[in-house]
């Protein structure tokens, strides 16, 4: 067997769906939208499920069951998981929950180039930001509150956790806008040079 392919959430999740049921590529694609899984699993690409499918036909973590045709319909190709896809679910899973420090994602890498801009106009994009995760957390809030809960919380425990985060990025924002309209946290290009200067090729300090 090829070397497995890497982990990835969207390969994960295909796995389960496998494990608990042979089906084709259509219906996992559904599935994960009727879930509620394509808010924690990037699916916005149509191709994408099909593509990790591939990959994951080409290690053996899956293999064909059959195909099927119904009703004139174009024929379709019934998927299930191999024991080492199996395994490897497993272990993707163990893997991902005892795990940090592997993700990148966008919003901290622009945080750390904040100087680009000036304070006032990080303020006005942090707002749009806040704004939008205040809607997604009434929107949650409303979700949550429901008497009684649709699913059980085993079903939910992925939107527990964005909720959470949600409820401290809010806070974080919140506080970090009133200090860059308050001057608490400030900088100019004035500043910026003084602090870049210990760093500079110009400083014979720093040549070799």
């Amino acid at each position: 067997m090829t070397t497995p392919p890497r982990r990835s959430a969207l390969a994960l999740t295909v796995l389960v769906f496998l494990a608990w049921e042979s089906m084709h590529a259509y219906k996992i694609q559904q599935l994960i939208k009727e879930f509620g899984k394509d808010r924690v699993v990037n699916v916005k690409q149509r191709a994408s499920v099909y593509q990790t499918i591939d990959r994951l036909l080409r290690t053996e973590l899956i293999r064909v069951r059959e195909t099927s045709s119904a009703d004139n319909r174009p024929e379709r190709t019934i998927y299930e998981i191999t024991d080492t896809g199996r395994d490897t679910a497993r272990r993707w899973l163990r893997e991902a929950l005892a795990s940090t420090g592997n993700e990148y994602p966008e919003f901290p890498a622009a945080l750390a180039q904040l100087p680009l801009l000036p304070p006032s106009e990080v303020a006005e994009q942090l707002q749009v930001r806040l704004d939008a995760q205040r809607a997604e957390y009434a929107q949650m809030s409303e979700w949550f509150d429901q008497d009684p809960p649709q699913l059980h919380r085993l079903f939910l425990i992925e939107e527990e956790y964005r909720f959470a985060v949600l409820t401290a990025e809010i806070g974080w924002l919140e506080s970090t806008i009133a200090d860059l309209r308050s001057g608490a946290l400030t900088w100019d290009e004035t500043w910026l040079r003084q602090q870049a200067q210990p760093y500079s090729s110009e400083n014979p300090d720093t040549n070799p």
